[in-house]
């Protein structure tokens, strides 16, 4: 079954130094850009995170630092990377908890701003837990009866994943086509930030889920102890969490002044 699409889906996948949001870095990035008349776009760039990959990750992935030595950093890349997805949805394999918001760090340590304000995020994975509990090799596997060669390597995950979110939908009659639906169905908890620091309430206001102030509302409590929200600023707390805390702040602050 082919994609009803309303605008552009770019399915993606990173290859990183490690699994560390706000420490480590992408060296493979894949993107599969789907429009809505069916045209597929695909791109792979290697590239140089600028700190040594570790072996561990390496033996997973086999990007090596001499691989990506000559490579262009992700800030080289940043303009080139963020046209091609400006414009479009997301998609990926656990996009939601880990590619997404690694990729949002790196824009905005390249300087170029990020948000979701203004496009779905469908994750594969999510959709594949809710229905069977499998990895991406077994859900390829079962939704399309390959085996998935070059597994860990960022184009043969992206093309996976891809291939795997059509199959659920000839699959699971409950899965509406459009991307909508699909960004509900695979998002697990409602979120404020990528990393999950902030959550929304039942009211759909900001609330901290973590620490001494989990559960509290963020405007109460950086109304009460204005000393918090410096700590978190210079905390080793993810960017993207960072620039949400802000958009909080001045939010409030604003609403005072009306």
């Amino acid at each position: 079954m082919q994609l009803n699409l309303n605008k552009p889906i770019c399915f993606f996948d990173l290859e990183t130094t490690g699994i560390s949001i706000t420490s480590d870095r992408i060296v493979e990035i894949s993107i599969l850009k789907v429009f809505p008349n069916g045209k597929e776009e695909k791109k792979t760039w290697l590239v140089n995170p600028e700190m040594p990959i570790p072996p561990q990750s390496t033996a997973i992935h086999g990007i090596s630092n001499e691989k990506v030595a000559d490579a262009p950093t992700f800030k080289m890349l940043a303009k080139e990377i963020n046209s091609w997805i400006v414009d479009a949805d997301l998609g990926g394999f656990n996009s939601n908890r880990f590619d997404i918001p690694i990729l949002a760090e790196e824009m905005l340590r390249a300087g170029m701003d990020f948000d979701m304000k203004n496009r779905q995020s469908v994750d594969v994975q999510t959709i594949f837990h809710k229905m069977e509990q499998r990895t991406l090799t077994a859900a390829y596997k079962f939704y399309c009866d390959k085996n998935l060669e070059n597994a860990h390597s960022a184009e043969a995950d992206t093309i996976a994943t891809y291939e795997v979110l059509k199959a659920q939908l000839d699959c699971y009659e409950a899965l509406e086509n459009n991307t909508k639906f699909l960004a509900q169905f695979s998002t697990r908890q409602k979120f404020a930030d990528f990393a999950g620091f902030i959550r929304f309430d039942e009211d759909g206001e900001e609330c901290f889920s973590f620490g001494k102030h989990k559960g509290k509302k963020v405007t109460e409590i950086l109304n009460k102890e204005p000393g918090y929200f410096g700590w978190l600023l210079d905390a080793d707390f993810p960017l993207f969490t960072k620039k949400v805390l802000t958009a909080i702040k001045l939010r409030a602050f604003n609403q005072k002044l009306l």
